[in-house]
């Protein structure tokens, strides 16, 4: 939006409570685990006690950093599947079907087809947010693709194409070698017009006079200050911390604004609610051959990579390794994918702990549609308190059959030939690991968040008691104040949420501008054609 904006000769100010992003922890792909677990970079939020399971908490890391949590991601780059987007539509976001949103995706990406064998008639090739793909020169890269195609799916050569369904390639936020983050693609250039200022502090709450928004109050150290805006003031601060901002600014639940001594400016019971995520599961195997990534999980290995990258910008360090993918449908009756996955060639967490097993390799597997919803709420009126998380994950009986499936699944493509020569066993859950009550067990004990939350400020109509802004983006109840980020999504979209995300940044822009530089596509994707009686 910054960029949008002060291309068309807005002035902008951005407000960012974090530092730099530079640095190779950060600009280096393959160090991806390491900015998500420093306080430096991540503001360290965790959910409550989750009753689910078993009383766990569980990280919920946002970027505190130039560039946000596109500066401490995985880089996966997925657009979501259009039946999402037609969703969105029908629960109430108009203008946002996919016929709608393709447009502005397509004037986001640099993508270059040139090797690819993927979709150039729908994707982008010049816009800010270079998209790429690993070398994948890991054999078992491709042997998870060539499971899939035994196990008798589909097979995909571009998933945020025509066609996601299936096992293909995956898709990455890098360029020559580097992350390439919201700052890189938008905010420099942003601040390259001269219009676009960026001011380092914490947000405190939007100053709101008459029902209009007119500034942010902002503290830096124990200083408190405020900037004036004469148009509007746009939330974009990530689906945790854009409806606490809301709540503080007096925009929320009146009963829980009043718990904290909150003046009630807009009583709106939607804000925090309608939390939503993408659970997952590592099912790890141990190799028969020293061909997976763990040859480098060693001081002098990684000391190797770090050199190749710091020299050349190449090598495993170049690339976040997740270079395979696959979309599939749980059950026939599925419409479109409800299981995404990931493949990784080495056995290892995202807190950087390797399996004891040594060489291995991992699918990061799990449901793309919960039903389960959980809150975000203040934890008090301080603007410095972290919020409070509640998932509720698992909270209904299809989130424990769909994991059960995912993992049965997910042995069935491990057990193809294509994995016959580099399989030696199953590290996790392990072959004892069988019964629906066993399978219950590790999925309690081992399910960890994807890191996509979304949906706690809902776009929907006006007349919808449950929305938070309109299908502009406007907070409803308020003037001149707007969201754009994840959390207005009504529901969750397939896969990871850093694309669609600045999709919506891109799309909100025109909503600003009162343009529409994109007029609506009449591409039509591919859903299988006997979905309602074939799983695959």
């Amino acid at each position: 939006m910054a960029y949008r904006l002060a291309s068309a000769g807005k002035k902008v100010v951005v407000l960012e409570f974090g530092g730099s992003d530079a640095g190779p922890l950060i600009q280096m792909p393959g160090a991806l685990s390491y900015p998500m677990n420093m306080p430096l970079y991540d503001w360290g939020y965790q959910s409550e006690p989750e009753p689910h399971l078993g009383g766990r908490k569980l990280a919920c890391p946002r970027g505190k950093v130039i560039g946000g949590s596109s500066s401490i991601n995985g880089m996966v780059y997925v657009r979501g599947h259009a039946r999402d987007f037609d969703t969105w539509a029908e629960m109430g976001a108009d203008g946002w079907s996919y016929a709608d949103v393709l447009p502005y995706y397509k004037r986001m990406e640099n993508w270059d087809p040139r090797g690819h064998g993927g979709d150039p008639d729908w994707r982008g090739s010049d816009g800010p947010l270079h998209v790429t793909r690993g070398k994948r020169d890991n054999p078992l890269v491709h042997a998870f693709v060539e499971a899939g195609r035994q196990a008798g799916y589909q097979v995909t050569k571009d998933y945020n194409g025509e066609q996601q369904e299936g096992f293909g390639p995956m898709e990455q936020t890098t360029y020559q070698g580097q992350r390439w983050s919201a700052a890189k693609a938008y905010l420099r250039p942003a601040q390259k017009t001269g219009n676009c200022q960026v001011v380092r502090g914490l947000a405190r709450k939007v100053i709101i006079q008459d029902g209009r928004a007119v500034g942010v109050e902002y503290s830096v150290g124990q200083q408190i200050k405020t900037i004036h805006a004469s148009a509007e003031v746009i939330i974009a601060a990530s689906a945790i911390n854009s409806p606490k901002l809301l709540m503080l600014s007096g925009i929320g639940p009146a009963a829980h604004l009043a718990e904290h001594g909150i003046d009630v400016i807009a009583d709106r019971p939607g804000v925090g609610q309608n939390l939503q995520d993408h659970l997952e599961l590592y099912i790890q195997m141990a190799a028969s051959q020293p061909v997976s990534l763990f040859k480098y999980w060693n001081l002098f290995g990684k000391a190797w990579v770090g050199l190749q990258w710091m020299l050349f910008k190449s090598g495993p360090g170049a690339s976040n390794q997740f270079e395979s993918a696959a979309f599939i449908r749980s059950h026939a009756g599925v419409e479109y994918p409800d299981i995404q996955y990931h493949f990784l060639p080495i056995a290892v967490r995202y807190d950087g702990q390797a399996a004891a097993e040594g060489h291995g390799f991992q699918a990061h597997v799990g449901p793309m549609r919960s039903p389960s919803r959980g809150q975000v709420t203040l934890r008090s009126a301080d603007p410095a308190a972290a919020p409070k998380i509640q998932f509720n994950y698992m909270a209904h009986e299809k989130d424990w059959s769909d994991f059960r499936n995912c993992i049965r699944l997910t042995r069935e493509i491990f057990g193809q030939d294509a994995f016959k020569p580099f399989v030696k066993h199953e590290i996790q859950p392990g072959a004892d690991v069988q019964t629906d009550d066993e399978l219950n067990d590790f999925i309690r004990e081992h399910v960890e968040s994807a890191y996509h939350p979304c949906g706690t400020c809902k776009m929907g109509r006006a007349t919808d008691p449950m929305a938070v802004v309109d299908p502009e983006c406007r907070v409803i109840g308020v003037d001149s104040l707007r969201v754009a980020d994840s959390s207005i999504f009504p529901q969750i979209t397939n896969g990871n949420l850093n694309g669609p995300s600045i999709m919506v940044g891109e799309k909100a822009s025109d909503h600003i501008l009162y343009q529409n530089t994109c007029p609506p596509s009449n591409q039509l994707p591919w859903i299988h054609p006997n979905w309602k009686s074939e799983q695959r």
